[in-house]
């Protein structure tokens, strides 16, 4: 969907995953600093947003993802992940109950495929899922905001701010009355400095949720009777992912960030060397400068030197080897 945000000045439209809100309002470095400070808000209302209600809706939810939610009090936020029969990741959700209905937003276009996994499933379960990206916009206050949160939105608070679902058509008022408008550039460049992994980028076919640092935030370890759980079980005993997510300080002299999927290599076998991993997510911080994630093998020594392409980068590790 396409956010009527993006007729406010300076706005520039993001490119895929993003397409529908603003990239930036002219100024990258400076909204980093709005969101950093607690001001602004972002506009994500190109995520999809799905409702689950009915009296079954917790105890039915808690079988099929990979969080403990069969008594998620109201209010409270947590995130969950669904899994394929062989524990790669399917989907990311971003969850609230506010007491009658369960929301959660999800990646751009991904709720089409998540509502119908979820009506495969309801068998004889009393709940109702509904797709309501056409009539709710999320936008993103964030971490020490004191805006007022508009009458009969939907709040989903964690310590990184906090998530609205409010109605589309109160967009616009929205913006006017809580300014100023930040783009998810700026939001992403945050999410990379917090080393949290976004399902799409940091995620392939592949990826099971132990190689992201997803166990803990997303992962409950002491439930079960989930698609995937035994997966999740069995690599968390052993301790052995078959990859890892780090984090990289990229050579500030390069003029271009090295895009979502770029072969990371050992800086002693060059460019020609063999590939270890690829870049998810690069950005500039305004306080870090040229920032990325990637996702390597497990075997790469902590303190290797890489190149992610041809630009050098020092790696902090998120996920231990």
């Amino acid at each position: 969907m396409k956010s009527p945000l993006l007729s406010l000045p300076g706005a520039v439209p993001a490119e895929a995953p993003d397409e529908g809100v603003a990239a930036h309002y002219g100024d990258l470095f400076r909204e980093q600093r709005t969101l950093a400070d607690g001001s602004g808000f972002v506009d994500l209302s190109h995520r999809g947003v799905v409702t689950v209600s009915g009296p079954e809706r917790l105890s039915w939810l808690h079988l099929l993802i990979t969080q403990h939610v069969s008594e998620l009090p109201p209010g409270r936020a947590t995130e969950a992940l669904i899994l394929s029969a062989h524990g790669h990741i399917e989907h990311a959700l971003y969850l609230v109950d506010d007491g009658e209905t369960t929301w959660l937003h999800t990646e751009p276009g991904d709720q089409e495929a998540l509502i119908a996994y979820l009506e495969s499933m309801k068998f004889f379960y009393r709940v109702e899922v509904a797709d309501r990206t056409e009539e709710t916009a999320v936008v993103h206050l964030p971490a020490g905001s004191i805006a007022e949160v508009p009458e009969g939105a939907v709040v989903r608070e964690t310590p990184h701010g906090r998530d609205l679902f409010l109605p589309r058509a109160d967009l616009e008022s929205f913006a006017a009355a809580h300014g100023p408008a930040v783009g998810v550039l700026a939001l992403e460049a945050l999410r990379v400095e917090a080393h949290r992994p976004r399902l799409g980028l940091e995620t392939d076919h592949r990826t099971i949720p132990h190689e992201l640092g997803w166990i803990g935030t997303a992962v409950h370890l002491q439930k079960g009777c989930y698609r995937g759980q035994e997966t999740v079980a069995r690599v968390h005993n052993l301790g052995k992912p078959p990859r890892r997510l780090v984090f990289l300080h990229l050579d500030g002299s390069e003029v271009h960030l090295p895009p979502h999927g770029t072969p990371v290599r050992l800086t002693a076998d060059g460019a020609e060397g063999r590939q270890l991993g690829f870049i998810t997510t690069s950005a500039r911080h305004h306080e870090l400068g040229p920032i990325a994630l990637a996702l390597v093998k497990r075997n790469v020594p902590v303190d290797a030197q890489l190149m992610a392409g041809d630009t050098a980068a020092a790696q902090e590790v998120i996920v231990q080897p």
